[in-house]
């Protein structure tokens, strides 16, 4: 007789249960590309057939692994982007919503124009089981699943907000759940309250009544005729966008506040996060281990660059830096200052080996989600230069939960980070809480990886996941705020209103009248 585990493992691998699947990460940010890769590596690992759709094309791929090359998306970033100078010197301002929004969606819409893309959506013997479309303030890629006929997936990979809740059949209240562009978290002053719903008001007036109707016209466009010429009538946009089986965001628990959230919203936060930790260099090893008081690791990103640092701040930080019995190591690629003794300057980090080392005791970071998740993966205490969009609310959650503390860019940022560092470092209270938070975000019953492949397969195997879509996403805007309700009890206050009052003048009529005829 077989062996029992023989039998298991056969009929492990003898499991069809390879599904083909679309996955659409579009935008030309090299933090989105580092997810859209891992996220893509998941679903590889566990056997499944990926079409990957992305601007960063990889030279070697997995056997199972297809991409549809739209890198001319690189080209939309600025020649001349946001820099950390101008930031300080208040030449340019961050973009806001409708910068973001207007960029995402000509990201959309290039994506779609791309050739690459045009013959993948046009070929009729393509087929898919299943859509996965990164979320970036824009529905048009939703039209991508109606042409293949199949279930689709949002991911995003931003702290929760309001915008990608509502298409789980979610409304925030703007009380207890900021904007994910606004600096400020929960419990919120008077001011804060009025500014957060002012926000979505003026959003959402917006998205209707304009950008809705730009997302319409492109779908129709992109879409309309690739559906007809398959035979299906193109379902409504509004219908569509609303139609997705499942959202995936990239949080946790650990990073900001408790949420309502429901069945078809899961958190899987740190899913790119290495499950092996790579080895450092010898010699950044070597550094590491000798290091007898610790290693403070300074980085600003991969689109925020310290060499765009004013030349005085950053010979003020040299300096500075130079004082501290730590040892610094800094993301700086800029050699015309000579560092101190103490402080080591690197083209490229292995950030995640380094944050990983027992030996790194703090971690100055601009704050981008990326960059906080390994921070408390790892448990190292943060400071936070944040600089635009979400990096503000990242850092604030943390700065609330004392694991980080903020500085502000600015002219006195040398002077604001040396308090910051001395009191990081001589209050145990901060390594704590790292360390606790470190403990909350890994301990799960499966790692995130394993999360999303399950979620993926079960919204495949379920054709769509339909029983966990909350009825709340059939409901229009109006509806969910009573406006229609409180409509029809006005109208019939007026209308009773005015019955009564030509049930008074008629009274009044046939008073007099009643009169008229007794006085004759």
């Amino acid at each position: 007789m077989m062996p029992l585990w023989i039998l298991v493992v056969l009929l492990t691998f003898s499991y069809s249960g390879a599904h083909k699947i679309l996955v659409v990460f579009p935008l030309p940010e090299q933090s989105h590309g580092i997810l859209g890769a891992r996220f893509v590596r998941h679903l590889l690992n566990y056997g499944h057939e990926v079409t990957y759709i992305t601007p960063f094309i990889e030279k070697y791929t997995h056997p199972n692994q297809q991409q549809v090359d739209v890198s001319r998306n690189l080209k939309l970033i600025p020649e001349n982007p946001v820099n950390l100078s101008s930031l300080i010197s208040k030449e340019v301002s961050a973009p806001g919503f409708t910068e973001t929004m207007n960029f995402m969606n000509l990201v959309a819409v290039q994506t779609l124009e791309n050739e690459n893309v045009q013959k993948l959506l046009k070929n009729p013997n393509l087929e898919f089981d299943l859509v996965i479309l990164e979320w970036n303030f824009s529905e048009l890629l939703a039209g991508i699943a109606a042409v293949f006929d199949v279930p689709y997936i949002w991911v995003s990979n931003l702290e929760p907000h309001w915008l990608i809740a509502r298409l789980a059949g979610e409304s925030f209240n703007p009380i207890f759940n900021s904007n994910i562009l606004s600096p400020y978290i929960p419990p919120l002053n008077l001011y804060q309250r009025v500014e957060e719903l002012w926000t979505q008001i003026t959003f959402h007036f917006h998205m209707y009544w304009y950008n809705d109707r730009i997302q319409r016209n492109d779908y129709e466009r992109f879409f309309g005729d690739i559906i007809r010429m398959k035979g299906r009538e193109s379902p409504l946009f509004e219908e569509l966008k609303r139609n997705g089986s499942f959202v995936l965001g990239n949080s946790h628990l650990a990073l900001g506040h408790e949420m309502r959230f429901p069945n078809n919203y899961k958190n899987v936060g740190g899913y790119h996060v290495d499950e092996e930790v790579k080895p450092l260099s010898p010699k950044l090893e070597k550094l590491m281990n000798n290091a007898a008081d610790g290693v403070i690791y300074f980085s600003m990103g991969s689109k925020l660059k310290s060499e765009d640092l004013p030349v005085d701040i950053k010979k003020g930080l040299m300096k500075m830096f130079g004082e501290l019995k730590q040892t610094v190591l800094w993301k700086l690629d800029d050699k015309s200052i000579d560092p101190p003794s103490n402080v080591h300057i690197f083209k490229r980090v292995p950030q995640q080996s380094l944050l990983a080392h027992s030996k790194c005791v703090l971690f100055i970071t601009h704050g981008g989600i990326l960059s906080t998740i390994e921070a408390v993966h790892y448990g190292v205490p943060i400071i936070g230069i944040p600089a635009y969009g979400d990096q503000f609310l990242n850092i604030e959650r943390l700065v609330r939960k004392d694991q980080a503390k903020r500085v502000d860019l600015s002219h006195s940022l040398v002077a604001d980070l040396k308090y910051a560092i001395d009191e990081l470092l001589n209050t145990k209270r901060y390594n704590d809480t790292a360390k606790n938070n470190s403990f909350i975000f890994t301990h799960r019953t499966v790692n995130a990886g394993a999360e999303i492949v399950h979620w993926v397969e079960h919204v495949i195997l379920t054709k769509g996941a339909k029983y966990l879509r909350t009825e709340n996403l059939d409901l229009h805007w109006y509806q969910k705020l009573y406006l229609d309700l409180g409509l029809l009890l006005i109208s019939a206050f007026l209308f009773l209103t005015y019955t009564c009052k030509l049930f008074l003048i008629f009274i009044s009529k046939t008073r007099k009248v009643d009169v008229k005829k007794k006085k004759k």
